[in-house]
């Protein structure tokens, strides 16, 4: 995720608490400021950008202020700090923390509200291309065919190679590959079961996406050994139940971002979708 710009109003003697727990995130940049004048001041900065603010409830007037807020920076994140109170509405705000810095609690409100802002963003902005996948997927014949489809429509959004592993057995773990499309040599030599320690079988079993690079582990194996230099691997789940594991790969290292996996992500849930409507018939 990008780096998120975090402005904090506190009280000056509890400021080293949002300090020492923020500052150790390194992509939160972290502005401190003691007062609801100083927040205001630093927002109306044009030459400073500010993605989320964090405010003290204790500082007074905050509910009216946060009303203001919302009429002048309709597109900054708002999060109250109210620990004197049991539970909280966050109101005009967007999130209310009572427990900032138990578990991380606020550090995952805002990297939770800026993650959601990116999803929206790539859904927007993604949209012909996951309604061309939707098209392709109602003319796909079978299982088979829903896969292949898939495949060809990640192929399309600029990878060098791609395929998908079906998920056969889970103990022992077992995935098989069933569509690819790239170059015919990377074919050729492409594995045609999962291993128990690669990349494939660490995605499916735990249901995550994930990047590597030749140095990373888990890997894929083409990738590990150099000829291929970047992959991410889905998983397509449906409900509970999980059918395989989207494989993607670029020549180059470095090449593939969390705003790509955002991308193939919502291919992986129409296809999950598609392979039950077919199993369930």
């Amino acid at each position: 995720m990008a780096p998120i710009d975090v402005l904090v109003a506190a009280r000056r003697e509890g400021a080293s608490r949002y300090y020492k727990n923020l500052s150790v995130h390194a992509d939160l940049h972290l502005q401190i400021v003691s007062d609801t004048r100083d927040a205001l001041n630093t927002l109306s900065d044009k030459d400073k950008h500010i993605d989320v603010l964090v405010i003290e409830n204790q500082l007074g007037n905050v509910f009216e202020l946060i009303t203001e807020l919302r009429h002048t920076y309709p597109r900054l994140f708002i999060i109250v700090v109210d620990e004197e109170a049991d539970f909280g509405l966050p109101g005009q705000a967007d999130e209310i923390s009572t427990t900032p810095f138990t578990n991380d609690d606020l550090v995952k409100r805002i990297t939770r509200l800026m993650s959601d802002r990116q999803l929206e963003t790539l859904r927007a902005d993604s949209l012909p291309a996951v309604r061309d996948f939707a098209k392709r997927l109602r003319k796909a014949v079978g299982e088979s065919g829903k896969q292949q489809a898939a495949v060809s429509a990640c192929k399309d959004l600029d990878y060098d190679y791609v395929s998908f592993y079906r998920l056969e057995n889970l103990d022992p773990l077992q995935l098989v590959l069933k569509a690819q499309e790239g170059p015919n040599a990377i074919q050729a030599v492409a594995p045609k079961q999962a291993s128990p320690d690669d990349l494939i079988s660490w995605v499916a079993k735990n249901g995550q996406s994930r990047i590597a690079a030749p140095e990373d582990e888990p890997n894929y194996p083409l990738v590990k050994k150099g000829r291929l230099g970047a992959v991410a691997c889905v998983p397509v789940i449906f409900g509970t139940t999980r059918y395989g594991v989207i494989v993607v790969c670029r020549d180059r290292p470095g090449t593939i971002t969390q705003e790509n996996v955002l991308m193939l992500e919502l291919v992986s849930a129409q296809l999950g979708a598609a392979i039950s409507k077919e199993i369930v018939g």
